[in-house]
């Protein structure tokens, strides 16, 4: 069993601040996402985006959770970001692949890197608390040009682990709704979460806005 201890201690938060959990942005699925991700869409509303590194989920977002490669429909957007964040730009940060307490020996995390030709997160701990983890990885790179969570943009299925990621670093999170699994083979979590989505911003509540790195 892949058990989270992270997302677990984390879901707390939302006792306090629910809007952590919820996105900036919601797609259907990733063959909807805007490229580059900052055209036009966080931009509005006076909203000030400069998104120069995304970190990208893999299971139910771009690839079945078991498989090792991109989609089949998606293969044609998943080689247009890369070309859009190209090199260590596009990191993968997987919660089974690369994540050393379910791939201990990051078997998995070099056969997705090798199908995807994109680097994969080999982290200790599991989303939504490897935030420390991914800005050491941009540190080490800086041709990626990151200095600041508010430059990078965060694509997954999930809001307790993908989104909850995004807002507790302080990035922009990109929401892909309806993934790859139909939602009745979803899990009873994943289905969970679109009612709380719809049951928060039903209420107002909106995800907050990240600063900028002039504003701290």
């Amino acid at each position: 069993m892949n058990l989270n201890l992270s997302a677990s201690l984390n879901i707390t938060r939302l006792l306090f601040q629910p809007s952590l959990c919820l996105p900036h942005h919601t797609v259907p699925t990733f063959n909807d996402l805007p490229i580059p991700l900052d055209k036009g869409l966080l931009r509005k509303n006076g909203r000030q985006a400069e998104i120069k590194a995304v970190v990208l989920d893999k299971d139910d977002c771009f690839a079945y959770p078991d498989s090792k490669e991109v989609h089949g429909p998606y293969k044609s957007r998943f080689a247009e970001l890369r070309a859009a964040y190209p090199g260590r730009q596009l990191l993968v940060v997987s919660n089974t692949a690369g994540a050393t307490s379910w791939d201990k020996n990051l078997k998995l995390a070099a056969e997705v890197e090798e199908n995807t030709k994109v680097p994969v997160l080999a982290h200790s701990i599991k989303k939504p608390g490897c935030g420390d983890e991914i800005m050491d990885y941009f540190r080490k790179h800086p041709e990626t040009g990151v200095t600041h969570p508010s430059q990078i943009a965060f694509v997954g299925d999930r809001l307790t682990t993908d989104m909850m990621l995004a807002n507790m670093m302080g990035g922009w999170g990109f929401w892909v709704r309806d993934g790859v699994i139909p939602l009745e083979k979803k899990s009873i979590f994943s289905r969970m979460e679109r009612h709380l989505a719809s049951f928060l911003l039903a209420r107002g509540y909106e995800a907050p806005e990240p600063k900028s790195i002039f504003e701290e």
